[in-house]
């Protein structure tokens, strides 16, 4: 299965892309992410030379809702409940995440003890993550298990309609915008096993983040003290070695080494890629196909690597 990772869309490249794949279509469009605007693709059909069909997630989804109040009242609870979740576990990466820079800034007594202190400390991040994913998924499973979207009629019509679709496309393609919603229509409407885990995937932004094992939210301009990426939810698994980062030039900063070296390391063995304006990334069975991929290394720095290349988490820090 081919998938195909490229930056944010601001100057699309996107007919070039299927151009040069050879792709001709029909391609499936996902917009859920554009939310209230996901039907405004005419642009978007135009790029992929007026072979689109737009599957129509996000309204779907309000279609589901609409028709089915107790499981959109669930749907809301569960939601409500993963997103208490989210801020609590993200207050204790936050403390752990000023930690280490303090621990950084430390210039008096060993520097191999202080390394030690570092790594223990980015142990601790990997351990929140862990627990968060486990509390994640035992709190989906529980929503699954009471309404599982197969069994419910307001359902069952829509993920036969979007499986149709899919079987007359050759190609999907996913845009980015509102990762949340993107990833809970995603989800509602079982889209991988429908289809698109079948077919060649072009996507970008939110796009790019929910073909991963696990989303990761990040943003280095918090408000609220030092920013700390975030792992969010199970995504669709097509790219289980890759952390997908749109945007990492304005989102990140980049040229502070010693939070750059904390991201990669603690979500090695995993690749931490930077998906800014320009990038293309063509990915075979969830591998980067080819060495030379813009990557953050282990000691903080943007590099090149990839499946002949450097791998994360392969050299200490700076």
């Amino acid at each position: 299965m081919t998938v195909v990772l490229l930056g944010p869309q601001r100057r699309p490249s996107l007919h070039g892309l299927v151009t040069s794949m050879g792709w001709e279509g029909p391609f499936a469009t996902i917009t859920a992410g554009w939310q209230e605007r996901e039907l405004a693709d005419a642009e978007l059909d135009e790029h992929l030379g007026g072979r689109s069909h737009n599957l129509s997630l996000w309204h779907r989804m309000q279609q589901v809702f609409e028709a089915d109040p107790q499981y959109a009242a669930a749907h809301r609870q569960r939601r409500a409940d993963l997103l208490e979740m989210q801020d609590l576990y993200v207050h204790g990466l936050r403390h752990t995440m000023a930690a280490l820079i303090e621990l950084n800034d430390r210039t008096e007594g060993s520097i191999t003890l202080r390394h030690m202190a570092i790594d223990d400390a980015i142990a601790i991040m990997r351990g929140l993550d862990s627990q968060h994913m486990r509390r994640v998924a035992e709190v989906q499973q529980a929503f699954y298990d009471a309404y599982p979207p197969h069994e419910r009629e307001s359902v069952q019509g829509h993920r036969a309609e979007v499986a149709r679709i899919l079987a007359d496309c050759s190609a999907v393609v996913i845009t980015g915008g509102h990762v949340v919603e993107l990833l809970d229509a995603l989800h509602l409407f079982n889209v991988a096993p429908a289809g698109v885990e079948q077919r060649p995937v072009v996507a970008w932004s939110a796009g790019a983040m929910v073909l991963t094992s696990h989303v990761v939210l990040f943003g280095d301009h918090a408000v609220r003290g030092p920013g700390c990426p975030e792992v969010f939810d199970r995504g669709l698994g097509l790219l289980p070695g890759i952390v997908a980062l749109p945007s990492a030039s304005q989102r990140l900063e980049l040229h502070d080494r010693f939070r750059m070296s904390v991201l990669s390391r603690r979500f090695a063995p995993d690749l931490s890629l930077p998906l800014d304006p320009g990038t293309r990334i063509v990915c075979e069975r969830g591998k980067p196909l080819a060495a030379g991929i813009r990557l953050i290394g282990a000691d903080g720095t943007v590099t090149t690597g990839g499946e002949d290349g450097a791998q994360a988490g392969d050299q200490p820090p700076a």
